[in-house]
């Protein structure tokens, strides 16, 4: 894991296989809900109707999909510095998740590469549930400077 100082600049070359992104812990309740909604127009009832998501079988409404991705593209680009650029970030919608729970944003260095004057990071990046129950896996891939 980079003990980089905040602002500092995560070089390719300081990396290797293995290395864990910085752990990145949310608490999303019903207010950021109605707050991602209206940034993204997703009204979905399950989203903010309590007795629609029961009728659905949920214990409350449930978190956004695309919020949850939103906040692994926050672990990586915290992670990543200034000069890093994202050149590819994929999720997988694989479980429920609910407001008033803590959610812990994960990551893990699986692959160094270089493609013509890219160099490439691949990572494995994972949202947990307060369970310890990966609800939402994927990919992401980085392209940082050299030393």
């Amino acid at each position: 894991m980079s003990t980089r100082k905040a602002g500092a600049i995560l070089y390719f070359d300081d990396l290797r296989v293995g290395d864990l992104l910085p752990v990145l812990t949310k608490r999303p309740d019903t207010r950021q809900l109605v707050m991602y909604a209206g940034a993204s127009d997703d009204y979905v009832p399950i989203h903010y109707d309590k007795d629609l998501a029961a009728e659905a079988g949920h214990q409350s409404v449930i978190v956004h999909g695309a919020l949850k991705s939103a906040f692994l593209g926050q672990l990586v680009t915290d992670w990543m510095g200034s000069e890093g650029r994202i050149v590819e970030l994929q999720v997988s919608y694989r479980g429920i998740d609910y407001p008033g729970d803590v959610l812990t944003c994960k990551g893990k260095v699986t692959a160094l590469r270089r493609e013509g004057t890219q160099n490439l990071v691949d990572c494995d990046i994972w949202l947990e549930n307060g369970k310890g129950e990966v609800t939402t896996p994927g990919k992401a891939v980085v392209a940082l400077p050299a030393r």
